[in-house]
């Protein structure tokens, strides 16, 4: 039988009239369904109205996505955001406490992009809104290319921390990963551990350490070039790796980022 991992949506207006929908990039669900050989379990963004409880004791592991809207502020006690920033609320309702559970019961966790930055802010962290705009920092937002392979090219270099999880899976001290965010993490929370830090000093990789089972975080893409790029496809089956060890009851092994 296969493994059942949740992926967080968003809520998006779609169609003539806007209708509310929630909704995942198609990269996502051929991670988990192609790469991974599990099957793609939606959790809506739908705030209070989820039972988190009953998810987390079906789901085998929860890979948590990026988007293009921000973690709203007040999850971690930063300024408003500009009007003109996209929020969803109704996301942050459900990720931000379902990380809180997951690490608390040891269920496997992956964070992209958005997923990083909700991991931190549930954890205790802080965000800095837009990096661009701080001394010393690249500009680490989309590129504004038609093209699929422009927007999700390499941008930069990594430098991966020795011995760390990453390191493990890139085999390498430095890798080069594609940027498309705004936020990025500020004050980083109790408890994680930097695992890649970007050119300017921004943390762009990070385990939790006192966590029971896996749980790691990427600030770049790697769904956008899983199938030909050898380090994207690693992260993905190293969490694969844990989440079948999760589901078999085997926490040693599931604490593979360690």
């Amino acid at each position: 039988m296969k493994s059942l991992i949740g992926i967080s949506c968003c809520q998006k207006s779609f169609g003539r009239f806007a209708m509310l929908n929630h909704a995942v990039s198609d990269t996502y669900v051929r991670a988990v369904g192609d790469l991974m050989e599990a099957v793609p379990v939606l959790i809506p963004a739908n705030g209070p109205q989820a039972d988190l409880a009953c998810l987390l004791s079906r789901l085998d592991g929860i890979l948590l996505t990026g988007s293009p809207s921000n973690v709203e502020p007040a999850q971690y006690g930063g300024p408003p955001h500009p009007e003109e920033t996209p929020e969803d609320r109704y996301r942050d309702g459900v990720t931000i406490p379902l990380i809180r559970m997951a690490v608390e019961q040891g269920v496997p966790l992956l964070g992209i992009c958005r997923g990083l930055q909700e991991m931190n802010v549930a954890l205790g962290g802080t965000l800095h809104q837009r990096l661009q705009d701080l001394p010393g920092r690249l500009d680490h937002s989309t590129p504004m290319q038609p093209l699929a392979a422009i927007r999700h090219a390499k941008a930069h270099s990594l430098r991966v921390v020795p011995g760390s999880w990453l390191h493990r899976v890139a085999q390498s001290r430095e890798i080069a990963v594609n940027s498309l965010h705004n936020q990025g993490i500020g004050q980083l929370a109790p408890g994680l551990v930097a695992e890649g830090v970007a050119p300017d000093g921004t943390i762009e990789a990070f385990r939790v350490a006192n966590a029971t089972g896996f749980a790691v975080a990427v600030q770049w893409h790697p769904e956008y070039d899983m199938e030909r790029d050898p380090v994207s496809r690693r992260i993905f089956l190293s969490f694969a790796d844990a989440v079948l060890a999760y589901r078999r009851g085997d926490q040693a092994r599931a604490f593979a980022a360690d």
